[in-house]
């Protein structure tokens, strides 16, 4: 009887506690609910801010093909700011290669803007070219180079007879001085002919790097990055790199593309610098890499404002050329007018 009643109150016991420890086992649980909700809570909180850091201006409608700037407005397509911010490596290279994919489908007809039939004529309109248009260039060399059409001849030219040619472009006297010092070193050291090594090129009178791998890429079809101001502008924009000096971002742009592509490259981002991502008022709005540009936003977003922005006749073709390739004409566009036409 004994044992029976120790029994009964051992397991009355384990009862009693068990009932305790129930509750005690569901509080955390609830409290743990609790601070799940709390957590949540403020990890909204957090994500706010970054809603109110979206812009303000209508999203651009970006146009998907090269005719969409000419013929029409392409299908609406929402372009939210991407930031590149803590970007990887990997994810910069696939970004830079998509630009340029998209680029490539826009100018399919990319060409160099300047007129020319051989490296010669090549070399001494990228030298005029300086501190103004191609096709202000275009639209004087015909009559230099049929007065002067080879390095013998114009190394041999009356500096003013020439002076007065070059006049159109600007800063005709230094000019001036160049192509004629670079004809003589064409002359007097390469036997005439334009030499197709950037070593050799680098040494001429008026040619830097950038005027070198014009010619490397156009004439002779070795490949080059032109670093133009136009080319400088927009890969700092697309965050391709943080450099400013013309070398370093040769060679940090460079590391981001195959070499056979470089060439090519050069073309795409100064046409679109030239047309839609301008300096001072880039047609965000008309852009058809928008979605991939850090700096979306810089400049007009609006479709219809942004059109208006567009520079050159039909808002994406230059007519900078007298002579320009068939595929440039084909694709709709027009060659330039001669000087005093118009």
């Amino acid at each position: 009887m004994k044992k029976s009643s120790a029994s009964k109150e051992t397991a009355a016991s384990r009862k009693a506690v068990a009932g305790k420890k129930t509750p005690a086992t569901k509080a955390p649980a609830k409290k743990a609910a609790a601070g799940k909700t709390a957590a949540q809570k403020a990890a909204a909180k957090k994500a706010a801010p970054l809603k109110r850091q979206a812009p303000a201006k209508k999203p651009a409608v970006a146009p998907k093909k090269a005719t969409a700037a000419v013929k029409g407005v392409a299908p609406a397509k929402t372009v939210a700011p991407t930031s590149p911010r803590g970007e990887s490596r990997t994810a910069l290279v696939r970004r830079a290669r998509r630009i340029d994919r998209e680029l490539a489908e826009v100018y399919p007809y990319a060409h160099p803007e300047l007129d020319f039939e051989n490296p010669f004529q090549l070399v001494v309109a990228t030298v005029l070219s300086a501190q103004t248009t191609d096709l202000r260039v275009n639209q004087t060399t015909p009559a230099l180079f049929a007065k002067y059409p080879t390095p013998e001849d114009l190394a041999a030219a009356v500096p003013e007879e020439v002076e007065e040619i070059l006049r159109p472009t600007g800063f005709f006297r230094a000019k001036t001085k160049s192509v004629i010092g670079l004809s003589k070193a064409l002359t007097e050291d390469f036997g005439g002919e334009v030499p197709g090594r950037l070593e050799d090129l680098v040494k001429l009178p008026g040619v830097g790097r950038k005027t070198a791998f014009v010619v490397l890429g156009n004439a002779f079809g070795r490949p080059g990055i032109t670093v133009d101001t136009h080319f400088q502008r927009l890969v700092r924009r697309w965050r391709w790199t943080d450099e400013t000096d013309p070398d370093k971002i040769e060679a940090a742009v460079g590391a981001l593309f195959p070499k056979s592509d470089w060439t090519d490259l050069s073309h795409h981002v100064i046409w679109h610098g030239r047309r839609i991502c301008h300096a001072r008022k880039p047609a965000c709005g008309a852009c058809p890499i928008a979605p991939l540009c850090p700096a979306y936003g810089e400049g007009e977003t609006d479709p219809e404002k942004a059109k208006k922005l567009l520079k050159y006749e039909k808002g994406g073709f230059p007519g900078q050329r007298l002579k320009p390739p068939q595929s440039y004409l084909d694709a709709g566009g027009k060659p330039a007018p001669p000087l005093g036409a118009g």
